[in-house]
């Protein structure tokens, strides 16, 4: 069994034990009970009543966050011709098309945190998927990475666009911002995911389709929030 820090243990003596925290509650306790020594993440974690046999249910998407990530996104952008150009003038930290995706193949370069890139890259990138697929970087339409409008694709993406999917159990996972971030921003980028997530709920999921929410800090413990979202 994983021995705890003292510190990790005096967090989670804060904490009660299966009560659901209304938000404004979890979230300040999330900053309470962050032990790291740096600025770490505020993750969420919700658990869908769902059937990921299903290809309708499962999911698979993007969320502009209001307030950002407080994390700063390096883009490259695989595309080719004045589209180079408007990726650049967006902002792209890396742009270009067989040149970037050798140095990727053949140096293992991973120097950047999001792939976008034009759909008529993605019969070049198709060899490369077992090499970014199993990291989360390939490109795809459902996360808006695949699209002609690349600059609004880069400007989403360094304004604090996070992708989310369900996994084999059909939990969902993301990041909501920084400790450092005030409880208001805090709030208003949790109550964008989750009501996301509502949205996007499939016709065919019958029966109660939130199970439980958790908010945390990036080496603290879980706090549970109460759903009430959509009232």
């Amino acid at each position: 069994m994983k021995k705890r820090s003292k510190k990790y243990n005096e967090a989670v003596s804060k904490i009660e034990k299966n009560k659901l925290y209304s938000k404004e509650e979890a979230v300040k306790l999330v900053k309470e009970t962050s032990t790291s020594s740096f600025d770490g993440s505020v993750e969420i974690a919700m658990r869908l009543n769902l059937d990921t046999k299903k290809a309708d249910q499962q999911l698979r998407g993007a969320i502009s966050l209001p307030k950002g990530t407080g994390k700063v996104n390096r883009v490259l952008v695989i595309t080719r011709g004045p589209k180079a150009q408007e990726a650049k003038d967006a902002g792209a930290d890396f742009v270009g098309d067989v040149d970037m995706l050798e140095k990727i193949e053949k140096e293992n370069w991973f120097e950047f945190d999001t792939m976008i890139a034009t759909p008529d890259m993605m019969p070049l990138l198709g060899k490369l998927g077992r090499i970014l697929g199993p990291k989360g970087l390939m490109p795809n339409p459902k996360t808006g990475t695949v699209t002609m409008d690349v600059a609004k694709a880069v400007n989403e993406v360094k304004a604090g666009r996070v992708e989310y999917r369900t996994d084999s159990f059909g939990n969902v996972h993301g990041v909501i911002g920084k400790v450092s971030f005030s409880d208001e921003d805090l709030l208003e980028n949790l109550n964008a995911f989750v009501s996301t997530i509502i949205k996007v709920k499939p016709a065919t999921a019958k029966g109660e389709y939130i199970m439980n929410i958790s908010i945390s800090s990036t080496m603290g413990p879980g706090v549970k929030v109460e759903n009430n979202f959509d009232k």
